[in-house]
């Protein structure tokens, strides 16, 4: 027979859910890997002449360590429903100090390149397990704004990292930010073997697994939805990094630290509608804040396509500017769109999280990509600013096409009915 799916005790998850550790842990555990590959890109010409190799085999530190986030995402996901959130994390976190101390040791490039693909399979854990603890302990209408709360944060982390590896460099050496990211790692895992419970729901016997939990998820509409929107929504911001360089130092003759001032803009944009989404979750469904978001990334993606036309944005303050638009509506979506997703099939939360991480990083390389063709194969903003829009229209499509209409989105109470029919007899 089928076996029912339990709920952790109502007042222990209360408690885990008010913890403001609990909270700490969330935001470090999700942060350690993304500020683990921001601290290191100032370094990176450093590097190259240390070892001496050129900067795009040096650059390989970084892609590659972003294919490890992504395989990271699909492997560890699945795992935690298996087993567990705390053994896959700490195992996970394991591996992240076992390759960052290889990264230290390292004796030539591609040793360390292969240790930071190591590290960054193992540090991702993190960042996948988190949502589905997020799922766990949060009632559906309050995921989001965790969500949103924990990137706001989160965001802040990596806008600091990148300076903060560029002291630690200049400072100390390159090898001194892998003993940072050493400590940190251990810091995180000795936090959650102290302070962090199990939160993953168990199963009985016959209640299905892997296979079960993947064949409902892909069966689901409103699933393939959200996560769809919530993909399409990140390729927004892989879109318009990947081609912005290119533009703003090529195009109109700025220099990269300009770039990146004004990219940082962007960044700050996606915070401020972070903080926003946690205020305005509480108070309205997930559905009505992503189509608020996806209002906001049309709006802003027309005007910057408009601005193109005109020849506007080929200065720095009209692109970037309404490109703030899109990313304080980009921020809606995303958000709410995985609080959806990771929402369907709650005890499968974690490989939820991990296909949905996967595709963002497995296609946000190719679009980064993608991007910096058209910034670096154009004399104008108009292919980029009119990729973006088309983005953000396919992203809108899967809100209109895909996601089932209201009364028959998933609620709390299809939830419970979806729980329940686990306990069917045969």
């Amino acid at each position: 027979m089928h076996g029912m799916i339990s709920r952790p005790p109502e007042a222990a998850t209360k408690n885990i859910a008010t913890s403001r550790v609990v909270l700490l842990l969330l935001v470090v555990m999700t942060g350690i890997a993304p500020i683990s590959l921001y601290i290191l890109v100032p370094a990176l010409p450093v590097l190259a002449t240390n070892f001496g190799r050129d900067i795009s085999i040096a650059q390989m530190t970084v892609s590659l360590y972003m294919v490890g986030i992504a395989l990271s995402q699909l492997i560890m996901g699945p795992l935690s429903d298996r087993f567990g959130r705390r053994p896959v994390l700490l195992g996970g976190l394991a591996l992240m100090v076992a390759a960052s101390v290889a990264c230290i040791f390292a004796e030539t490039l591609p040793q360390l390149i292969a240790a930071r693909f190591f590290q960054a399979l193992g540090g991702a854990s993190g960042m996948v397990v988190s949502r589905a603890i997020i799922r766990d302990i949060y009632e559906r209408d309050r995921v989001a704004s965790m969500i949103s709360l924990v990137i706001a944060a989160l965001m802040i982390g990596q806008m600091v990292s990148p300076l903060t590896g560029g002291l630690i460099e200049t400072a100390f050496g390159w090898r001194a930010i892998f003993y940072a990211v050493t400590i940190g790692a251990l810091a995180v895992a000795v936090g959650i073997a102290i302070a962090l419970p199990e939160t993953r729901r168990d199963r009985a016997i016959g209640s299905g697994g892997f296979r079960s939990d993947v064949g409902t998820l892909i069966k689901s509409r409103a699933f393939i939805g959200y996560v769809m929107c919530q993909v399409l929504a990140s390729q927004i911001i892989f879109t318009f990094a990947g081609g912005g360089p290119y533009i703003v130092v090529t195009q109109m003759g700025r220099t990269s630290a300009e770039y990146g001032a004004w990219f940082a803009t962007t960044g700050f944009a996606y915070l401020v509608g972070n903080l926003l989404c946690v205020r305005f979750a509480p108070r309205h469904s997930l559905e009505k804040l992503i189509w608020f978001g996806l209002g906001l990334q049309l709006c802003g993606s027309l005007l910057n396509l408009l601005w193109s036309f005109t020849g506007w944005n080929e200065a720095p303050a009209w692109l970037f500017g309404t490109q703030m638009i899109v990313m304080v509506g980009n921020a809606f979506v995303m958000a709410n769109s995985a609080a959806g997703a990771i929402s369907i099939r709650p005890e499968a939360a974690g490989t939820a999280s991990g296909a949905m991480g996967f595709l963002q990083q497995g296609i946000g390389a190719l679009m980064s990509q993608f991007g910096a063709y058209l910034g670096g194969h154009s004399a104008t903003t108009l292919p980029l600013t009119s990729a973006v829009l088309a983005v953000s229209l396919l992203c809108a499509c899967m809100m209109i096409f895909v996601v089932p209409r209201r009364e028959l989105m998933v609620s709390e109470e299809l939830i419970e009915q979806a729980e329940g029919e686990e306990s069917v007899m045969m």
